[in-house]
């Protein structure tokens, strides 16, 4: 009897260190956490995720853990961000992210996050943060990020979310401390806009004392013509108000008569109606009796055929939605893959893609600014000839003028002080045309016997007609159209050629 009530003992020992085993494996998920059970969990599952629930834990096979959900602040001070204008701006910004609760990107947390303290986590967030703001600022111009603040922030939660949920991350909130570049365009756009609110001020408020004159006249003219208006309405609704009492005892008196009439009338039909609906409602129940009872006869044979047919449907469906389940399951790691592998890919092509883009935008600027230079240096060089020529210009036009001048305002006498200045030259130059001419040998064939005509004989003839060729110094300024002065273009007469006196 001991052995038995020992054996008893043992047992229900046993049995309540079993059950409070098993229930100390029955774990609740807090609502600021997800419980993350991991170990045998199902085909293709690397782990099972629970927010705001409970599980029981399997001993042996199974094992839990917890993802912290509390928001981690992470602090992005980005320099030097190159924009689309090939402009570097300084961004400092704050990020709010936390731990998602959305099955699939639970999962991703559970397998690349469990484990790791809330400043690994945030170091990690940094990094992707970094990455994609670098990105939206490189699309994006100066104008843009400065006045469509919310198209930035949308680029940017758009980019850095997408990126943050492949390691099981949500994005909770932006804000954008200020943004400034190195170069000032930012603070001179911010100066003419508020230059221009300040002379849109202005306008508004000259243009609100103007509607205010205007609005002023316009009230005294609208009140002079409703009391117009109102005099005249006074004096029309009396007489209006004379002709439709006159009217309404004529319409009183028209109607009683009519409805007399229309009552005796209306008391015929509804008694014909009365019957007419009376004989319709009995018809309409016996037909409605047999339906029913058709209806009914009906609904059990369709409920007999439906419960055998159910059976064999569950039967099926049961086996179909195992088959099925065991697919999807294949399916959504399949899928899981794929999209692993492609958001990898993704991203080093995108990145190499930017890097490519970025260096032939800065071969295309450094391109642009040496055509620049070596533009300027053109303009430059041609605007140093022209003044180099305006100068000289402008000189010899001062010269001109003093030679005008010292000869009293007559142009004339300026030209003749000019070509006596250069007489000598031109003087010079005649004789150098004949100075330098070489005669190797002269023969003269003549009697030696002069012609006494006071001519000379042929080489004298020679000499002097060889002389003669070069153009006289007046018939130069013939040309010109001027004259030697008389007192060196005069003849004597004791100068003029023997031939001459003779023919006087």
């Amino acid at each position: 009897m001991l052995d038995f009530l020992s054996l008893i003992g043992l047992l229900v020992g046993f049995l309540v260190i079993v059950a409070m085993v098993f229930i100390s494996r029955y774990k609740r998920c807090p609502s600021d956490r997800i419980l993350v059970i991991y170990g045998k969990t199902g085909v293709g599952q690397s782990s099972k995720c629970i927010h705001g629930g409970a599980a029981f834990i399997w001993p042996v096979i199974q094992d839990f853990s917890f993802l912290d959900l509390t928001p981690i602040s992470i602090d992005v001070d980005l320099r030097n961000a190159l924009s689309k204008q090939n402009i570097r701006v300084d961004v400092p910004s704050r990020f709010t992210v936390g731990i998602s609760t959305e099955p699939a990107v639970m999962t991703n947390a559970a397998e690349r996050l469990l484990g790791l303290s809330l400043d690994a986590i945030r170091t990690v967030a940094h990094d992707i943060i970094v990455g994609q703001m670098r990105l939206v600022i490189a699309t994006m111009d100066i104008e843009e990020i400065n006045t469509d603040r919310d198209k930035f922030y949308t680029n940017v939660s758009h980019h850095v979310e997408t990126e943050l949920k492949k390691i099981g991350l949500r994005l909770i909130n932006v804000n954008v401390t200020d943004i400034h570049d190195e170069s000032g365009y930012i603070q001179a756009l911010g100066k003419e806009a508020a230059a221009k609110a300040i002379n849109d001020a202005r306008v508004s408020v000259a243009q609100k004392n103007r509607d205010g004159s205007i609005g002023e006249a316009e009230a005294q003219r609208e009140m002079r013509i409703k009391v117009s208006e109102t005099q005249a309405l006074a004096n029309i609704g009396e007489a209006e108000a004379a002709q439709l009492q006159r009217s309404k005892v004529a319409n009183a008196e028209a109607i009683a008569a009519s409805g007399e009439a229309e009552a005796q009338q209306l008391q015929r039909i509804r008694v014909a109606e009365a019957n007419a609906t009376a004989v319709e409602g009995e018809n309409l129940s016996r037909i409605q009796i047999a339906k029913s009872e058709a209806e009914r006869r009906q609904a059990e044979a369709e409920a007999l055929r439906v419960a055998t047919a159910s059976e064999k449907v569950q039967t099926a469906k049961a086996l179909e939605e195992a088959y099925k389940a065991e697919q999807a399951a294949e399916i959504a790691r399949a899928l899981r893959e794929k999209a692993s592998r492609e958001a990898d890919e993704v991203v080093k092509a995108e990145i190499e893609k930017r890097k490519q883009e970025i260096a032939a935008e800065a071969q295309a600027e450094q391109i642009r600014r040496i055509a620049k230079g070596e533009a300027d240096a053109i303009f430059l060089r041609q605007e140093a000839e022209a003044r180099g020529l305006y100068e000289v210009l402008s000189k010899q036009a001062e010269g001109f003028q003093k030679v005008v001048n010292s000869a009293g305002g007559n142009t004339r006498e300026a030209v003749l002080l000019m070509i006596a200045d250069q007489l000598p030259d031109l003087v010079r130059i005649q004789v150098d045309a004949i100075k330098n001419i070489k005669i190797d040998k002269v023969t003269v064939w003549e009697g030696g016997n002069n012609s006494g005509d006071g001519e000379g004989n042929s080489t004298s003839k020679f000499i002097s007609g060889l002389y003669r060729s070069v153009p006289p110094l007046n018939d130069l300024l013939n040309m010109a159209g001027m004259e030697l002065p008389e007192y060196l273009a005069k003849k004597k007469e004791e100068d003029k050629p023997a031939s001459e006196s003779k023919k006087d």
